[in-house]
């Protein structure tokens, strides 16, 4: 059986009034499908009490939903090298690739980073228990994205961090190479990100509905139209970070989804690497810094971008 989650959200917005429970769940929550809904969901409360699906929704309702995970693929072992920053009893963090997956799904099989875990920490399926298919996971990153990640090798582990990435007390930093230009050097982006209504594969700034996102930002070179960019995110939502740059007008080079062919990179793959993550580990009473190094794709355009556009402010 899947693991269990947990939703909760208010009808904030007027206009949503007369929306049914799994339409909320769907499009302002973009948990999953309406189609999926009578399959996943465990239970719905609306203020506290059971409801139905098909229960309309009043402006101020409070929506709870336990939920199921998809079902996923069984992982098996693979002798997959791992770049490790960091190992002991409790956690693992590792120097994330891009293109590398972070737990298997539809069309990604093999060559994930559980598979990898599997062979790598040996029981580790074993202490999550059967019917966990990503055991360890405690947060992911794109396919995509590089860097730094922490996986837990014991449910205790697991617990500890996770409550840390809950409380928004994990300091997440990333480098990325943006085209456009920013609104300041510095500053902060707060938004709501929900599903893209015309495409479900894609994440967009919202008016209402979607979840609250917050990313701090710091331009650390100027290349002209090019920028080289600290991001701090307060929140972990998917493709936070791609959308908020997208919002601000400069999104992040090499972006097929949320950003634009750059003529003068044709090849680039996203450039957004996780730079660094500090958290507390279990039984230790000093938060832990790990960093990863700057990878060869980013060294290869700010060297392009260095030797062909001196530095200047915004």
């Amino acid at each position: 059986m899947s693991p269990q989650r947990r939703a909760e959200a208010r009808v904030e917005d007027p206009g949503l009034a007369g929306t049914r429970v799994d339409t909320f769940v769907s499009e302002t929550l973009g948990l999953f499908s309406r189609s999926q809904a009578r399959a996943r969901i465990v239970e719905v409360r609306v203020n506290g009490a059971p409801a139905r699906l098909g229960r309309k929704l009043k402006a101020g309702d409070a929506v709870s939903v336990v939920y199921r995970d998809a079902p996923a693929p069984e992982a098996s072992p693979e002798n997959i090298p791992l770049s490790i920053l960091f190992e002991n009893d409790d956690v693992l963090v590792v120097d994330k690739p891009q293109g590398m997956v972070v737990h298997p799904g539809c069309g990604n099989l093999s060559g994930t980073l559980v598979n990898a875990l599997l062979f790598h920490c040996e029981g580790i399926a074993a202490r999550f228990g059967a019917g966990d298919a990503r055991p360890g996971i405690v947060h992911r990153l794109d396919k995509e994205t590089s860097g730094v990640i922490i996986v837990a090798k014991n449910v205790r582990a697991h617990e500890h961090l996770a409550a840390q990435f809950q409380a928004r007390t994990v300091r997440k930093r990333y480098l990325a190479v943006v085209r456009g230009k920013l609104p300041a050097e510095s500053g902060k982006v707060e938004t709501r990100i929900a599903r893209d209504p015309h495409d479900r594969k894609r994440f967009a700034c919202a008016a209402s509905g979607g979840r609250i996102a917050l990313t701090h930002y710091r331009l650390l070179r100027s290349f002209g139209e090019h920028g080289l960019v600290l991001l701090s995110p307060r929140t972990g939502r998917t493709h936070q970070l791609r959308v908020h740059m997208r919002h601000l007008g400069a999104p992040i080079l090499g972006d097929p989804v949320y950003g634009r062919k750059d003529p003068r990179f044709p090849d680039a793959t996203l450039m957004l690497h996780a730079r660094s993550l500090a958290l507390l580990l279990p039984g230790e009473e000093t938060p832990r810094l790990f960093t990863a190094r700057t990878p060869q794709r980013f060294r290869d355009v700010l060297r392009a971008l260095q030797s062909s556009s001196p530095r200047k402010g915004l």
